[in-house]
């Protein structure tokens, strides 16, 4: 809990430091808290889950997602069985999403159900690191899987500046045949378009009761800006809090800056951002509201 508040935040990462690019050490390093790395990773880059504990518990957070990510020409390889160990320390704090890329994964419904099988709270795609479009139709038999089964999408909305990334695949309309020919899918937009198309996400989060913006990688105070053309408080009912941990400083204070831009007196609202609309879409998280 923080301030009261039970509070989720939708976008961790906790990859073993050894399969992941230089580039990924030196983004943790500049944005992160000083010294994260080597207070949560041991000397062999493997994350230490009571730590992590720890860490997460001081920050008042009651639920962390924890991404995964196969993207070799960017990142480098986030496996999904490295997210166990930190499950399996604290079902209750920790969850895993689950990530597939369509030029390593076939038949990809079948590692979807596998991932989802263990565990997965959602499925993330990252078509920036990964090189593909959410449209392609290989991706097809993932989104029935997650529609049949009740697991939302998330997909990276948002320029990346790791080498290899293509940027251009980030483009939300991409994702408008999808919303059409899978109607019950919930997509979760992480990073909320950030770049180029804030504009386009707000909209389709708008005019979809299934989309939903993820601030992940956005500045708080920088929100206003990013969504001036909309109103604020109206928006914000389509927010899902979440920060891209381990690049920024703190959580604690990232959420307490993004319930300080909402009305005072829509406490209801505060809630939903910081933890009611995650634990409305993605799957099976703990029933962390007071009654």
């Amino acid at each position: 809990m923080l301030d009261g508040r039970p509070l989720i935040d939708a976008h961790v990462h906790v990859p073993v430091l050894g399969t992941l690019k230089p580039a990924w050490l030196s983004w943790a390093r500049r944005f992160g808290a000083d010294g994260v790395l080597e207070a949560v990773w041991d000397a062999e880059g493997r994350p230490r889950p009571g730590r992590l504990d720890a860490l997460f518990a001081a920050e008042g957070v009651d639920v962390a997602l924890l991404m995964c990510e196969y993207s070799p020409k960017a990142t480098g390889m986030q496996e999904f069985e490295d997210l166990l160990p930190i499950v399996e320390h604290n079902p209750r704090r920790f969850r895993p999403i689950a990530n597939v890329n369509p030029h390593l994964h076939h038949p990809i419904a079948a590692e979807v159900r596998r991932q989802l099988a263990l565990g997965a709270a959602a499925l993330k795609l990252h078509p920036v690191h990964g090189g593909f479009r959410c449209d392609d139709a290989a991706l097809y038999p993932a989104y029935h899987v997650l529609e049949e089964s009740g697991v939302p999408l998330v997909v990276h909305c948002g320029t990346s500046t790791f080498p290899g990334s293509a940027n251009e695949n980030a483009d939300p309309a991409f994702l408008i045949p999808v919303l059409r020919d899978f109607p019950g899918l919930h997509v979760v937009l992480a990073h909320g378009g950030r770049g180029w198309w804030y504009d386009a996400a707000a909209f389709l989060a708008l005019a979809h009761d299934t989309v939903w913006l993820e601030l992940s990688g956005l500045p708080p105070k920088r929100l206003p800006e990013y969504y001036a053309r909309y109103d604020l408080a109206r928006l914000a009912r389509r927010w899902i809090f979440g920060t891209d941990w381990p690049g920024v400083p703190g959580t604690a204070a990232n959420a307490r800056n993004v319930a300080a831009l909402l009305p005072a007196e829509a406490p209801d609202l505060v809630a939903a951002v910081l933890g009611g609309n995650a634990r409305r879409v993605y799957a099976g998280l703990p029933d962390i509201f007071p009654a």
